[in-house]
């Protein structure tokens, strides 16, 4: 009996455990998440790491008293990086119907996911950029322009994930007859 009674729990938590499964208008279709309520209760996670990088620089060329000439530059470089797995909640619903998903306190640092337009019936939701700005693809972060980094991670690829489980329960009674005795 204390076997089964074993058996019983490890089959409980290995079949209530949940795997990472790509958020999709299929899952999205079979759960109803089609208003922002629902959406804000669902904990999505990144597939991908996603790199992007800001650089400013400041040129300037300036006549000193004696007449040399002196060329100075100031540069800045800001890199924010999303490994793969990252927690990120919903947000909100961007103006072509994209997902905008937040990994981070603050205005503006919100980043777009959409599907893309592949035929399929069930697409996921990739990362949404620019990705035919000249000087590379471009995203908007924080109310500033970032470059994202097509050479590290995989960005391209990086789409939405959520963990799906299976929760089954089975009640079974089992007793033993001894039978009767005259």
């Amino acid at each position: 009996m204390k076997q089964f009674v074993l058996f019983a729990v490890l089959a409980l938590i290995t079949v209530s455990c949940g795997t990472k499964v790509p958020y999709t208008t299929a899952v999205r279709d079979e759960f109803s998440l089609d208003s922002e309520e629902k959406l804000r209760q669902v904990q999505f996670y990144i597939s991908h790491t996603i790199i992007l990088n800001q650089m400013n620089v400041e040129a300037s060329e300036l006549t000193t008293q004696n007449g040399a000439l002196v060329a100075s530059s100031n540069s800045q470089s800001e890199s924010v990086i999303i490994p793969a797995g990252t927690r990120c909640i919903f947000e909100g619903f961007g103006d072509a119907g994209q997902i905008l998903v937040r990994f981070e306190t603050g205005e503006q640092r919100v980043i777009p996911f959409t599907t893309k337009n592949e035929g399929a019936s069930i697409r996921r939701y990739y990362l949404d950029a620019d990705w035919t700005a000249s000087g590379g693809a471009k995203l908007n972060y924080g109310g500033n322009t970032y470059k994202v980094d097509l050479t590290r991670g995989a960005p391209r690829a990086a789409h939405l994930e959520v963990i799906k489980k299976k929760l089954e329960k089975t009640k079974r009674k089992e007793r033993i007859v001894k039978g009767l005795k005259v």
